[in-house]
């Protein structure tokens, strides 16, 4: 029984690698030592923004279930990406400033993958695992958009710089940890 659930998520976590694949999704994963330049950003700016950049980065996870000693147990692996070519700027009105304010945004969502490592890694999970997981995840996703929010109000798009430095040091804490 194990066995057939772990096969079942891996082929779908196959389809969906495929599909990626096949649509040409290109994506980073997050690393301490991957750091924005502005040849990351491939996307196409989309007429009437009135925002100087966008950073588009999110979390994904995949898991498995298996049986051991008669208990279920779930195996997950939970990632953040960069979307380069969904991610964009306006050159004539970027600088060092706004490179280092939607490199935080990719380290705040590197911070909320990390959030929902340590909730399914906490959890106990019924037969009902696959909702259970989507709840944790859609939990996640919420207070990640809510945080990345503030960061955008509290900095002003990183025009704050005070605040922005302030930012930098806690995000780059955290991230320590």
């Amino acid at each position: 029984m194990g066995f057939v659930k772990r096969t079942y998520h891996i082929f779908w976590l196959l389809i969906v690698l495929c599909i990626a694949s096949v649509q040409g999704q290109e994506e980073v994963e997050w690393s301490p030592e991957f750091r924005f330049t502005w040849k990351d950003f491939k996307g196409k700016v989309p007429s009437g923004s009135g925002a100087a950049a966008t950073t588009a980065s999110g979390i994904s996870y995949d898991f498995s279930t298996f049986y051991e000693n008669g208990e279920m147990q779930v195996d997950f692996n939970v990632y953040a990406y960069f979307y380069p070519t969904k991610s964009w700027y306006k050159p004539k009105i970027c600088n060092d400033v706004t490179l280092l304010h939607e490199q935080l945004h990719f380290d705040i969502t590197e911070l909320y993958a990390r959030k929902l490592r340590v909730k399914l890694a906490n959890a106990t999970f019924t037969d009902n695992v696959k909702e259970e997981v989507r709840k944790l995840y859609r939990s996640t996703i919420r207070q990640l958009n809510d945080f990345q929010n503030k960061y955008d109000a509290e900095t002003n798009y990183s025009r704050n710089l005070p605040v922005q430095e302030r930012w930098v040091k806690e995000i780059g804490e955290a991230l320590d940890h």
